[in-house]
This record gives structure tokens, C-alpha cells and sequence, in this order.
């Protein structure tokens, strides 16, 4: 393969998969190779695939916990970039393709400048966009689905390039259908359709609107939304600061669950409830982490705050963070005992919401 560079054994340690992903833990990769274009990454995926290497697809690394064994196959760096406006009207709305290795949150500032409203929302949430399908990613009454068109993918059982629409994706609150056919495609550009308008939707959340001194239902310019949404952000450790350890984490660390009405129902009366469309009501992992004896910091040596190499963070219970030198066993060892805990004390098992490589819960 001559089109992508192969980056084994670089300066950069690029084959240090804690040097590719945001919470710093796991091994080293077999070999990495870095894709600048669309094409090298079909290529680099493809070769590996001809040669029977398992491979891993790596973005900015914000929602992965690759074991400390590392990774025995061909890690493929997606640093494509390229933003094409198709349109930008009043009437059809900003049409943007965008490649997968553009940075989202750069993106969100980018349409928040332009006027492109529907993603302020989501200001401040680490990784590349195209990570962002895959989970359909959500925060404070948006989320990617309500402005995503079609993506283009590699189809790597099929061989073939293949443009799927947002509404055969099966997106859903933290799934889609990458997540039902995990390993299948590679996605290469992702396609929006943001409505232009200076004003933000009606603010959804109590904490949003606080934070803007507004009242819920109340609209807001973008900028004074995204702004908001950042400062909410970083009150819980949830925007990457080198500086920070809290935000040495894969950001929340487990899905809020989807109980039945039933199980919802024998939770304790203040615990929170969001019935869905579905019938399932969504009840908050933070309360629960937190009712079941987790505060902010602890740790495995039972202080609070906590002297372990890896703990929740100090500003957020749902984040397990990397406080300088912790291993994926270290990480692993805090989220089971907070899961076990929860399971005990509600009888409700908490999901990871991140990608688990050559580890487990």
C-alpha cells in the first residue's frame, strides 16, 4: 500500500493506543497507519481485511477503552478533513458533507458562526464527527439525528462504497445501526441538514436555561446557547483540558438506563423518570451511581477524594477518569464495582456507553 503512511515505531508514538484516545489507557497496536483521504482509508481497511488483520478504526479516541494488551491488528487513524457546503438557504437549510477526521466540536463552532442552527446543543462534546452516528449523539434536548441526512460508509462485507439515509440508520437514544452491526462500516463522510436560523431551538432543559438566566420553551441566539452549553460543560469536567484530570475520562461512562414502567416503578420516589415514545421510561445513571455510595472521586482505596490512579470524576459521578498513570485494568476494576453496586442496590444493570477493545466489563 503506498497511498497511506504507516506511522509503526514514529516520534509520536501513534502506535500507543493511549496516545490516541482520550482516557490515556492501552497497549500498543500491531501497526497503525495514519489516512489522510477517504480513499486511504478504504485502502488501509481493505488491506488489512485481505490480509485477515483484525482492524480498528480510531477518530479522536473519546469514547474507546482499548485493553492494556493493546491491539494484535491494524489500528487506521481517520485524520481526513474537508466541510463542502452543497446549500445554505433560508428555505432548504444549510447541506453540509463533511468528512469523518473533522474535529466536531470545530464543526458546532463553525455552524453556530454561520448561523446554522440545530447542533448548538451539542457544543463541547469530544471526537470526531465521523464517531458522532455511531451513538447518535445527544446533550440537552438535541441530538445528531434530528439534523443528520445520509453518511457514506465503507462497506466492508460487501466491498463497496454505500451511502445509507439517516433513516435506514435505526438511530436511537446511544445506538444506531453501527452499534447492531459493529465492524461492518467504516464511515467516511457524514452528510447534515441544519436549519439556518440565528436563533437556537426552545431550550429543553431546566440546567440549560438556568444557566442563561431564560425560561424553558425560551429561545436564545446560538452563540449565547453554545457558550452556555460549554460553560455547563466544563462545571463537569466534560471538555478536554490537558490540565484537567477530570477530563481524562471517556466521558460518561455508562448509558442512562431504559427500564420497563414495572422497574421504574420499584426504583425509590425520587428517582428521576423520562417515559419514551417506546414505552420505556429513562431514569438518570448519575443518581444512581451517586444513591449507591459513589460520590465525586472515589476511588478503589476507599477515600474521597480518592488517591487511586483511577477514579469518578471529582466534578461528575458518571465519569471514571485517568488521574496519571492509571491502566485500562485500572479504569475497568472502578466501573465494575460501581456497576456491581448499582446492580445491588436498585437491581438495575448499568450499560457502558463506550467502546470496549480487547477488554471487558
Amino acid at each position: 500500500m503506498t497511498t497511506a503512511a504507516d506511522v509503526q515505531g514514529s516520534p509520536r508514538g501513534l502506535d500507543r493506543l493511549a496516545d490516541l484516545t482520550t482516557l490515556r489507557v492501552g497497549g500498543r497496536a500491531a501497526r497503525t497507519v495514519v489516512a489522510t483521504t477517504r480513499q486511504q482509508v478504504v485502502e488501509a481497511v481493505s488491506a488489512a481485511d485481505a490480509a485477515g488483520e483484525p482492524v480498528l478504526v480510531v477518530g479522536g479516541g473519546s469514547n474507546l477503552v482499548v485493553g492494556d494488551d493493546g491491539f494484535d491488528g491494524t489500528v487506521v487513524v481517520v485524520r481526513t478533513k474537508g466541510v463542502e457546503l452543497e446549500s445554505g438557504d433560508w428555505c432548504g437549510g444549510a447541506f453540509l458533507h463533511v468528512d469523518a477526521g473533522e474535529d466536531w466540536d470545530a464543526l458546532v463552532a463553525r455552524a453556530v458562526a454561520n448561523g446554522w442552527s440545530g447542533v448548538e446543543c451539542l457544543s463541547g462534546i469530544p471526537g470526531t464527527v465521523g464517531a458522532t452516528p455511531v451513538q447518535n449523539v445527544g446533550a440537552y434536548g438535541q441530538q445528531l439525528s434530528d439534523v443528520l441526512a445520509s453518511v457514506q460508509t465503507w462497506d466492508r462485507r460487501d466491498g463497496r462504497l454505500r451511502t445509507i439515509p439517516a433513516s435506514n440508520l435505526r438511530l436511537r437514544y446511544r445506538d444506531s445501526l453501527f452499534k447492531d452491526e459493529p465492524g461492518r462500516y467504516v464511515i467516511l463522510d457524514v452528510v447534515l441538514q441544519l436549519p439556518v436560523n440565528d436563533l437556537a431551538a426552545p431550550v429543553r432543559y431546566t440546567e440549560l436555561a438556568e444557566q442563561m438566566g431564560a425560561a424553558p420553551g425560551e429561545r436564545r441566539p446560538l452563540a449565547q446557547v453554545r457558550e452556555a452549553v460549554l460553560a455547563l460543560r466544563r462545571r463537569k469536567g466534560m471538555v478536554l483540558d490537558e490540565a484537567d484530570h477530570d477530563t481524562w475520562s471517556t466521558g460518561s461512562f455508562f448509558t442512562n438506563p431504559l427500564l420497563t414502567p414495572e422497574q421504574a416503578a420499584a426504583l425509590p420516589e425520587d428517582a428521576p423518570r423520562h417515559p419514551d415514545a417506546s414505552g420505556l421510561v429513562k431514569t438518570s445513571a448519575a443518581w444512581l451511581v451517586e444513591r449507591a455510595g459513589f460520590g465525586r472521586g472515589y476511588g478503589l482505596d476507599g477515600a474521597v477524594p480518592s488517591r487511586s490512579r483511577a477514579t469518578l470524576s471529582t466534578k461528575h459521578t458518571l465519569a471514571v477518569t485517568n488521574r496519571g498513570g492509571a491502566t485500562a485494568a485500572d479504569v475497568l476494576a472502578l466501573a465494575r464495582t460501581v456497576r456491581d453496586g448499582v446492580r445491588e442496590r436498585f437491581g438495575v444493570e448499568l450499560a457502558p456507553e463506550p467502546e470496549l477493545v480487547g477488554c471487558a466489563l
